[in-house]
């Protein structure tokens, strides 16, 4: 793994890519090893489409509960309703459409980003004090995690050294296409990580031609649904929990 990073002052924002180009579901057995939490994390599936404001307000009061101890980790697992998202990162020139959807600061790391109906997004909640104070190596079991998901439907996800996220070839399409099919943004405080990943199972993907995804040109946006797998989002979040205990340990 590359060398620990260290928050400015009390935290972090961050939207990495990983450290190696591919990680299949045989890779998992060599990872690095795994570091074991403070007990199984809770796995929670929200209901209907959460507000993002409530939802960035849930987790700032879990984030500072499982900092001091009072509350065990967290992975929330939401829909939201069609919005963009601006990271720490971004760059005005990227939203396309200002006036197409809601847009929503965020101190996680990166650019711009959207979520909506159809995406599944998981919020996750650990505990890097006792896992490993190591952020680099949390972003690369966040894409092994990822990887592993979309193994469960016979679909290679690859990480690249230069762009952020999870990403699908599309030779059908042409001999360079890549499509995009999960991103990554973290933000971390006090060693306790939050906001997370988002899958795209069956969102519109016209949506995402309101910005730059992630700041990357020249790439395309797809879905489970999109690559002609009739996945659900029940289907997909039954995956999402076996990877999950793959890579990070049991939940409850």
């Amino acid at each position: 793994m590359g060398p620990r990073v260290k928050p400015k002052g009390d935290e972090l924002g961050a939207a990495m890519t990983g450290v190696s180009p591919t990680v299949t579901r045989d890779a998992l057995a060599a990872a690095r090893p795994r570091t074991a939490g403070p007990g199984p994390v809770e796995w929670r599936v929200a209901d209907g489409l959460v507000p993002y404001d409530e939802a960035v307000a849930a987790m700032e009061a879990r984030v500072e509960a499982i900092a001091v101890g009072t509350a065990p980790e967290l992975v929330w697992l939401v829909e939201h309703p069609a919005l963009y998202t601006a990271g720490t990162s971004a760059d005005p020139a990227d939203l396309v459409d200002p006036g197409r959807f809601p847009v929503h600061a965020t101190g996680r790391g990166g650019q711009y980003t959207y979520h909506g109906p159809g995406q599944r997004v998981a919020y996750v909640m650990l505990d890097l004090k006792a896992r490993g104070p190591d952020v680099r190596a949390f972003v690369a079991d966040l894409e092994a995690w990822i990887i592993a998901t979309l193994a469960a439907f016979n679909v290679r996800g690859e990480r690249r050294e230069d762009r952020v996220g999870v990403w699908v070839a599309r030779p059908e399409l042409g001999a360079a296409r890549e499509d995009k099919i999960a991103a990554i943004g973290i933000r971390v405080r006090r060693w306790v990580t939050f906001h997370g990943i988002s899958l795209n199972v069956d969102p519109d993907l016209d949506h995402f031609t309101g910005i730059v995804p992630c700041g990357v040109r020249g790439h395309g946006v797809t879905s489970l649904v999109d690559l002609g797998l009739p996945v659900t989002m029940t289907d997909a979040d039954v995956a999402l929990r076996a990877a999950f205990e793959e890579v990070f340990g049991p939940t409850c």
